[in-house]
């Protein structure tokens, strides 16, 4: 049994600032899926992984630096109350609590209250001292037992140090409850746009709650964060995964390794997404140049697409036609892709959002068989012949499907370069709309087909000719 949508335990990451916390996640997970850098508030959100330890699976959760005491509010900005709100979710949703402290930096006051914190939530906690490069760090490591705990482990993150004992602590206290089986993910779903255009206010309208952080500010997200979730829509459901990303902005706009850590990310959601939500602002003076530039990329990717045009609650009294009509005149490059009209503030216009997704979702598994591909194409190259361009006219011979997401045509035509890029957006919209494929990305390759086919026949008995030709010369 696949254990893909089975919800497991969890165990969640928790500790000050700086002490290593995105590191030992990394660690665990096997692969850097949290920007890890030694700028302090890097981690931002809740970043989540399933891991498979000691013949236990368990769902890891990496949380932001609490960086500052209970009740203090002096010294503090906007940042500390969005970690602080994410890793009270996180620690009220997990099974086991990983407290991590700096063996470098020793046992600090706030480490004491956040150690506090963890006691009062009723939770097991399991205190991890990390940076314990060698024997003296790993001796002053048990200066943590002071906040009353039990036992503590030393690790070190970057060589690895000490994880197995680590681990095998936490699958030993993991919770043996019954699992509960859901429907595997079918589909990723990369939530895309600029910055401050709604992309985690959207995802947190459509699972209900604030699972991610929202702020005004740009660049609030960093990681590129996986959500599961059921859609539903058109009469189904459809488990999912949302990869909520950064804002991408100008290159020249980065301002630091960490964003552009956060960006690389967002484009690496794009690559490994099998759709595309790209948030827009619904505005009556088109789209932006940096929007140009992120459908660009959706389109030389390939991937399916939905447009979310956000925040059309800003601007009543415009009709949605004139509104459509300037996004698809600034966005030529996803004419293919529907745009529905929403507000995540409001929480309008969801459901038709995600009845369109569940239907992209499904055409994207969608099979053309050959015979209708072959008259459909023949039909459409007879209702609008292509332009001749040189001495002969461009012809197609015969088609067939190769592949999908995105969905792949192979023509066998008589000559590629006579091919006009109009005409062949003209063969794409036509196959669209023939087979139902809107929001699908669509690609067309052209390959020659030899003007004469020698006959087997021909071939066969020219070769017998040959054979008895060669005998009379050898008599001879």
């Amino acid at each position: 049994m696949s254990t893909a949508g089975i919800h497991l335990p969890t165990v969640a990451i928790v500790g000050r600032p700086n002490v290593g916390k995105s590191s030992l996640f990394n660690a665990v997970v096997g692969r850097r899926l949290a920007i890890v850098h030694e700028m302090s508030g890097v981690t931002r959100d809740r970043v989540a992984a399933t891991v498979s330890k000691n013949g236990r699976r368990f769902t890891l959760i990496d949380t932001g630096g609490l960086g500052t005491l209970s009740g203090e509010s002096r010294k503090t900005d906007h940042w500390d109350a969005v970690i602080t709100t994410q890793v009270e979710a996180a620690v009220s949703a997990a099974d086991i609590l990983i407290f991590v402290g700096d063996a470098q930096a020793g046992p600090t006051p706030l480490d004491a209250d956040i150690a506090s914190r963890l006691r009062a939530s009723g939770k097991p906690v399991i205190c991890a001292v990390n940076k314990c490069d060698d024997q003296t760090l790993r001796d002053q490591a048990a200066e943590f037992l002071q906040f009353g705990f039990d036992n503590v482990y030393p690790i070190d993150c970057l060589r690895r140090g000490g994880l197995a004992t680590l681990l095998a602590e936490v699958t030993r206290r993991l919770p043996a409850g019954e699992l509960v089986v859901s429907p595997p993910p079918r589909a990723k779903i990369a939530v895309i746009g600029r910055p401050n255009v709604g992309k985690s206010s959207l995802i947190n309208a459509l699972l209900g709650t604030e699972r991610v952080a929202t702020s005004p500010i740009a660049g609030t997200t960093r990681d590129a964060i996986d959500i599961e979730l059921i859609l539903r829509g058109a009469g189904k459901t459809c488990p999912v995964v949302l990869v909520d990303t950064a804002g991408l902005r100008k290159t020249a706009k980065v301002d630091n390794v960490v964003e552009l850590f956060s960006v690389m990310r967002a484009k690496s959601a794009i690559e490994r997404a099998d759709l595309v939500l790209m948030v827009v602002e619904a505005d009556a003076a088109g789209m932006t140049a940096q929007d140009r530039k992120i459908a660009g990329l959706i389109q030389k990717a390939g991937k399916a697409c939905v447009i979310a045009a956000n925040k059309c609650d800003l601007c009543p009294g415009i009709p949605a036609r004139e509104l459509t009509g300037e996004l698809r005149r600034t966005l030529p490059g996803l004419g293919f892709a529907p745009v529905e009209f929403i507000s995540a503030r409001e929480q309008s216009n969801l459901e038709a959002l995600c009845r369109e997704i569940v239907c992209i979702i499904e055409r994207l598994e969608r099979d053309i068989p050959t015979g209708a591909l072959n008259r459909m194409l023949a039909e459409a190259f007879e209702r609008t012949p292509p332009p001749v361009r040189g001495a002969a006219a461009f012809k197609m011979y015969y088609a067939s499907m190769t592949g999908k997401n995105p969905h792949r045509f192979k023509l066998f035509v008589n000559r590629p370069e006579a091919a006009q890029p109009h005409y062949l957006t003209y063969l794409k919209n036509q196959l669209r709309s023939a087979f139902d494929l809107s929001g699908v990305a669509i690609e067309l390759t052209l390959c020659a087909r030899p003007k004469k086919v020698e006959s087997i026949r021909r071939s066969t008995a020219g070769g017998a000719e040959h054979r008895k030709s060669n005998k009379r010369s050898a008599r001879s």
